[in-house]
């Protein structure tokens, strides 16, 4: 036997993403990874959305999110003439694309009571559609 107990919780964050783009909530991440009291673990994160998803990236320059963007324009063309799925405009389909090519998990290491995210490193809810939109992102803390 070990001598000790993991414990976990779980939690809900709503994040209000303003259309296109990315929404960075590092610091919600880390004051409830913080209220936890969990010293050592992971962090799990899950977007319960096809139409958006999560990445960790700098967080210093902001052009760096501009050339992403610009990056996932040339590579996904929003209202593709080959494109049949089109129920909510010409970036449906491409917004789901968008979201197969990223990530709608992260797994992220817990030290010292923090997510263990480098120095010039967010996390970012990266949205993929035009409108507004009100997100789902799951958090899952294990550890000691």
């Amino acid at each position: 036997m070990l001598g000790f107990m993991f414990k976990q919780a779980q939690t809900t964050l709503t994040i209000h993403a303003q259309g296109r783009g990315f929404t960075n909530f590092t610091r919600e991440l880390q004051s409830w990874v913080a209220a936890q009291g969990i010293q050592t673990g992971v962090v799990t994160l899950f977007v319960q959305h096809t139409s958006c998803s999560l990445i960790i990236q700098e967080n210093a320059d902001p052009d760096v999110l501009t050339d992403m963007e610009t990056f996932m324009n040339d590579l996904v063309q929003d209202g593709h003439p080959d494109f049949l799925h089109r129920d909510e405009g010409d970036d449906d389909m491409s917004a789901h694309i968008r979201m197969a090519l990223t990530n709608v998990s992260l797994n992220i290491p817990v030290i010292h009571g923090k997510a263990a995210l480098g120095i010039w490193q967010a996390v970012y809810l990266y949205e993929h559609r035009y409108m507004p939109m009100r997100r789902q992102v799951l958090l899952h803390i294990v550890g000691e």
